[in-house]
Formats: structure tokens, C-alpha cells, sequence
């Protein structure tokens, strides 16, 4: 066997395939994740400052809303530099902490839509006890453990990807750092890696999916029941909008992490890897808040009492 040099830095490789589109790309990125600053800190400002969104509810979504400024932020600003200045270069340390946080803040979303989900079930399926039940105490715990049980998954998979050593291709083939794609240039046994990867998702994962699968089942159940017309079609467009989103969720994690870390890829990966990094932070706040009356009343407020009318 040849002797190979243990790299000490990646280059991403990015949208190198497409040189002419460098700069509209990078005008487009820095709209999008501007827009997505914007909406999300306008969603946190206006449930921190409006007492009438002072409800679990809202304080989920504020939640999601803070999330999403962190997650997009773990990728959005090194594809910007990328494209701005063509290097592309990221050291392997600098690499896997990417890691840690894009798996850290996406996990935590995961789990938070779960939370969301029951926290819906709980207000549409038995309203009477929804405020002993969904209590102050209890949503900053169920926040909590969404954020504990994230941190360590995302520990977890850190510290076994500083055991890996990569000796072959320096090139990532993506914008930014992920699992699979450190699993595909890693020239060390990943059979532990991935078995984490499939251990971690079918457990953590496909729980948080099963409560939401059986969550919304039983709000349909109940919103069937309904004698208004008016009452469950506003219940049916509030939750397609939200499963909409869920699934979307769901579906390009599970295709990242399992069908990737299981060796297929595709040129469809960028696509994928692009919704869920930079389109999702940016559609959330426009499904779980600005598309919400009370939002918009919320804004309404604020906005007459920083521009009074005359």
C-alpha cells in the first residue's frame, strides 16, 4: 500500500461548477439570509414585547424563531465568504465544529416541531385542561430537554468524527460540512460513525416523528367531530401549512443522513442540502407567524405606536 499525508484541511468545493452564477448566487444568498434575519428577529420582538402572545403557543414559536436565526447562521455567512472570495478552504477543526452546530440547532428544530405538535394536540383535543396541563414550568422543561437531548446527539457524533482521519481526497463535495460528507472522504473504519447516525435517528429521530404522526391524528380525529364549518376549516389550514413544513423537515433529513451515510449519492444533493440550510429558516417564520392573525395584529400595534396615525 502507498503511503498517503494526513490532511489537516478541506476544500469545499461548493458551486465551483457553476462560475458564472458566483455572483448572482452570492446576491441571492445575502438577500435570503437577510430577509431571514429580519423575519425571524421580527418574530422574537413581537412575542417578547406583546403581552396578548404571552401564551406556550407562541413561546414555542418564539423558540423556533431563535433556532433559525442559529441555524442559518452556521452555514449561510461561510457560503457568502466562499463565493465572495473563492478560497473555500476550511481547516478539519474548523470543519467539524461546523458540525457540532448545524447538527446541534437542527436537531433542536426537530425536536421543537415534536413539542409544538403536542402542544397543538393539547389546545385542540382537551382544551379544558390545556392551561394546567401546558403550564409555564412545563414548557420551559419540554424546551429544555429539547435542548439537552440535542446537545448531547450532537456531542456525540463530534466526538467520534475527531477520532476519524482523512488521508485521501481533500475536496467536500458541498458548501458546507456535514456527516455524510466527512463519512465519504474518510479513509478510517466508519462502521461505528454510521451505525451511530442510523442508531440516533431511528431513536431520537423516529420518536419525535411518531409523537407528530400520532399528535396531528388525533387533532384530525377531533376536528372531524366538529359541528362549525367555519371553526374546522381555519384548524385544517393552519395544520396542512404546518405538516407541509414537517414533512419537508423530516423528509430532506432523513434523506442527508440515511440515504447519504449509506454511500448514494446524486447531483441532487446541492438542491436538497440548499432547502433545508438556507430555504427552511427563511419559510418558517412566514408559516408559523407572519401567516397567524394574531401576528399580524401584534404588528399592527407595534406599528401604530412607532408611527402613530396623524
Amino acid at each position: 500500500m502507498r503511503n498517503q499525508s494526513i490532511l489537516n484541511e478541506f476544500f469545499l468545493y461548493g458551486f465551483s461548477d457553476l462560475p458564472a452564477l458566483q455572483l448572482p448566487l452570492f446576491l441571492i444568498f445575502l438577500l435570503i439570509y437577510l430577509l431571514t434575519l429580519i423575519l425571524n428577529l421580527l418574530t422574537i420582538v413581537l412575542i417578547v414585547t406583546d403581552s396578548r402572545l404571552h401564551v406556550p403557543m407562541y413561546f414555542f414559536v418564539g423558540n423556533l424563531a431563535v433556532l433559525d436565526l442559529c441555524y442559518s447562521s452556521v452555514t449561510i455567512p461561510r457560503i457568502l465568504f466562499d463565493l465572495h472570495t473563492k478560497t473555500r478552504k476550511i481547516s478539519i477543526k474548523a470543519c467539524i465544529t461546523q458540525v457540532f452546530f448545524f447538527l446541534f440547532f437542527a436537531g433542536c428544530e426537530d425536536f421543537l416541531l415534536a413539542v409544538m405538535s403536542y402542544d397543538r394536540y393539547m389546545a385542540i383535543c382537551k382544551p379544558l385542561h390545556y392551561t394546567q396541563i401546558m403550564s409555564w414550568k412545563v414548557c420551559v422543561q419540554l424546551v429544555s430537554i429539547v435542548w439537552c437531548l440535542s446537545f448531547t446527539n450532537s456531542l456525540v457524533h463530534t466526538l467520534n468524527a475527531f477520532k476519524l482521519t482523512f488521508c485521501g481526497s481533500d475536496n467536500i463535495e458541498s458548501f458546507f460540512c456535514d456527516l455524510p460528507q466527512l463519512f465519504h472522504i474518510s479513509c478510517s473504519d466508519i462502521y461505528i460513525n454510521i451505525l451511530l447516525v442510523f442508531l440516533s435517528g431511528g431513536f431520537l429521530g423516529g420518536g419525535a416523528l411518531i409523537l407528530t404522526i400520532l399528535s396531528y391524528v388525533y387533532i384530525f380525529k377531533t376536528v372531524l367531530k366538529m359541528q362549525a364549518e367555519g371553526n374546522r376549516s381555519k384548524v385544517f389550514s393552519t395544520c396542512n401549512s404546518h405538516l407541509t413544513l414537517l414533512f419537508v423537515n423530516y423528509g430532506s433529513s432523513m434523506f442527508n443522513y440515511f440515504w447519504q451515510s449509506a454511500g448514494h449519492h446524486f447531483y441532487g444533493d446541492k438542491g436538497v442540502a440548499i432547502f433545508y440550510t438556507v430555504i427552511l429558516p427563511f419559510l418558517n417564520p412566514l408559516i408559523y407567524s407572519l401567516r397567524n392573525q394574531d401576528f399580524r395584529t401584534a404588528f399592527q400595534r407595534v406599528f401604530r405606536r412607532i408611527f402613530p396615525p396623524k
